[in-house]
Parts: C-alpha cells; sequence; structure tokens
C-alpha cells in the first residue's frame, strides 16, 4: 500500500473541491427541510442557546437535573446571535446554526476521502462519495445535536491516527478532537467495558475512581458538589478486540438498551471478557455473569450465545415507552451475543 500522505497529495484539488462541493450543496438543502429531529435541536440545545443569550427559556428536565451542560448551546449562541441581528424575529436564528452545523459536518467527509486516498484515487472517490451522500449523514448534518457534534470531531481523528509519522502536534490535536467528542457525547458502556478511569478534581487534590464505582444512582456519580470530572483515562488494551451495539427507535435518540463488549482472544479461547449494559438499570452495569462464562470457552457462537443468556442476571431493568423490563432483557441477551462476537472476531 503507498504512503498515506503521498497518496492522498496524489488526489487532484478539482477533485476535493467537487466532492467539500457537492457535500455542502446536500447538506444545505438538508438545513431548509423540517424532519423528526426538529423538536431535539430546538428543546435540547436551541432553547439553551437563547437562554444565554436573553436569560430566559423553556429550561427541560435534562437541563433542570444536570444531564446536561452549556457547553454546545454557548456555541450555537453565536449564529443564533448573527441571526438575530441580521433578522430579528426571523428564521435565521434556526437556519444559520443548522449552516454552521452543515459546513463543520464536513470534515466527516473530508476524513473519509483521506482514508480513501491512502489507497487510491478510485478509493477517495468511493469513500467521499459514501460520506457525502449517504442519506443518514446528510439528513443529520445540518441538525444541531450533540450526536453530530461529536461525530464530526471523532471523524477526523480517526483519520489522523492513519497518517504516518503523526507529530506530537498531529496526536495533540487528535488527542483534543477525541476528548471533545467525548465530552459532546459520552458513552458509558464503554467506559465500563474498557475499564476507564475517572479523573475528579476538587479543593482538596484530585482522586482516580474507576468506572464501576463512578455511576452511583440515576443521574448521580460519585462526583461531590465542590468537585468536577477533568479527564478519563482508558486503558491501552493490546490485543483486545471491542464493539458496541445498542438498539433504538431512531438513530439519534439514547439507546432503548446498549452494550460494549472488550474480548481478548488467545489460540481460539476467551482469556479475559468485560462487558457493559445500559439502560439495564438505574446505572450503567457490567455483566460480570457473562464475562465469567466467557472465560476459558472458545470463541464460538455456540460458547458465546450460552454466555449472553446469562446478560440480564443481576439486572433491574426498567418499564417505560420504549419498551418493558422483558423487551429490555430480551434486547441486552441478543446484543450482548452480537457484541461479544464482534469484539472476539467472530
Amino acid at each position: 500500500m503507498p504512503d498515506g500522505g503521498a497518496a492522498a497529495s496524489a488526489v487532484p484539488r478539482r477533485d476535493w473541491t467537487a466532492l467539500l462541493a457537492l457535500a455542502l450543496v446536500l447538506r444545505l438543502v438538508a438545513a431548509w427541510q423540517e424532519s423528526v429531529l426538529h423538536p431535539d435541536e430546538v428543546f435540547q440545545y436551541l432553547e439553551g442557546a437563547f437562554r444565554l443569550l436573553h436569560g430566559y427559556s423553556v429550561v427541560t428536565w435534562e437541563y433542570r437535573d444536570g444531564m446536561r451542560g452549556d457547553l454546545y448551546p454557548a456555541l450555537l449562541a453565536l449564529p443564533m446571535r448573527l441571526g438575530e441581528w441580521i433578522a430579528p424575529d426571523g428564521s435565521l436564528t434556526i437556519w444559520l446554526p443548522r449552516t454552521m452545523m452543515a459546513i463543520l459536518s464536513l470534515s466527516i467527509v473530508a476524513a473519509a476521502g483521506v482514508i480513501g486516498a491512502r489507497v487510491s484515487r478510485l478509493h477517495f472517490w468511493a469513500a467521499g462519495l459514501i460520506a457525502a451522500c449517504w442519506p443518514d449523514l446528510v439528513a443529520f448534518a445540518p441538525h444541531p445535536l450533540t450526536e453530530q457534534m461529536a461525530a464530526l470531531l471523532a471523524a477526523p481523528a480517526i483519520a489522523l491516527l492513519g497518517l504516518p509519522g503523526r507529530s506530537a502536534r498531529q496526536l495533540t490535536v487528535i488527542g483534543a478532537a477525541v476528548g471533545l467528542a467525548v465530552v459532546f457525547r459520552p458513552h458509558v458502556a464503554p467506559a465500563l467495558a474498557l475499564g476507564c478511569e475517572m479523573v475528579i478534581a476538587g479543593r482538596d487534590g484530585t482522586r482516580t475512581v474507576g468506572a464501576d464505582d463512578f455511576f452511583v444512582d440515576l443521574f448521580e456519580t460519585a462526583v461531590g458538589e465542590d468537585e468536577i470530572l477533568t479527564a478519563v483515562r482508558v486503558p491501552k488494551h493490546t490485543g483486545w478486540g471491542a464493539h458496541y451495539e445498542k438498539f433504538v427507535r431512531v438513530a439519534h435518540q439514547w439507546p432503548i438498551v446498549a452494550v460494549a463488549a472488550a474480548v481478548r482472544v488467545e489460540g481460539g479461547t476467551i482469556a479475559e471478557a468485560r462487558v457493559g449494559l445500559t439502560n439495564m438499570g438505574s446505572t450503567p452495569l457490567r455483566a460480570r455473569a457473562v464475562e465469567d462464562a466467557l472465560r476459558g470457552q472458545p470463541a464460538t457462537e455456540d460458547a458465546v450465545r450460552e454466555a449472553a443468556s446469562r446478560a440480564t442476571e443481576g439486572t433491574n431493568p426498567p418499564s417505560d415507552l420504549n419498551g418493558d423490563s422483558d423487551y429490555r432483557s430480551h434486547l441486552a441477551t441478543v446484543l450482548t451475543r452480537r457484541a461479544v462476537l464482534a469484539a472476539a472476531g467472530g
């Protein structure tokens, strides 16, 4: 395979211009289309931006209970203020934030192009066109949601990771992008499966808490009233495979059930396994019964299916409009099997 940087530079500038222009046009058209995402973008984030500008707004329960912060609304407040200045009481307060997100989302298309260009010009176009034209990516791109913000930060970081001879500055950019992506859209099941550590700072100094002990109860963590979470440490897992599975009604919503699995296989046998579950109790949970059942077993579908049948042990899944507890229990078993098999290379 040719050198990544050389292959990328071999793609003519006009190809890049054409690809990004096509992607931008599609996203700007989508920005002017109303969709099922409109209530979420308004009440979850645009109302927060309005509150930062004017001091009042509809305050949803996520903000009232401390589940959401003002970082993303503060970013959206800039184009919203510009829209108010250009057309007071007009719709630009919605369209300009969408336009900003449409432009920023080109980073996903650019990342796909860079990855494809490492192979050839043909691969550049194949990867770039998929990222530019895929209906879901186009539909989501202009909407001010944290899922989209996390994706447009993570995609360039993934592309940069593949560059040969990365400098310290590039590694800093990669780390910052991934860190911000986690801030905008955290996923707690992977934190459990990967054995992450949370660094908490307060007046008395810093302390480290494992992901297993960080989540105390619904909307409650180990962070005290005079403390703040300052870092998430992800251990290096050499020789491990990892996979994340979730089940949702629509792609941008919180999962009804989600499972993250990290597996280390030696000679066809599962040596170690860690499995994290979300929405199977008031906090994210480790599926320890599954982990114990997997250890020492062959990495086959039958063995994994047997172990995954224990995914609900020690859980207390809720019942709500998205599904009752039995439905969630079934999902947990199915998703655990899929996640473990994928992580094990099956």
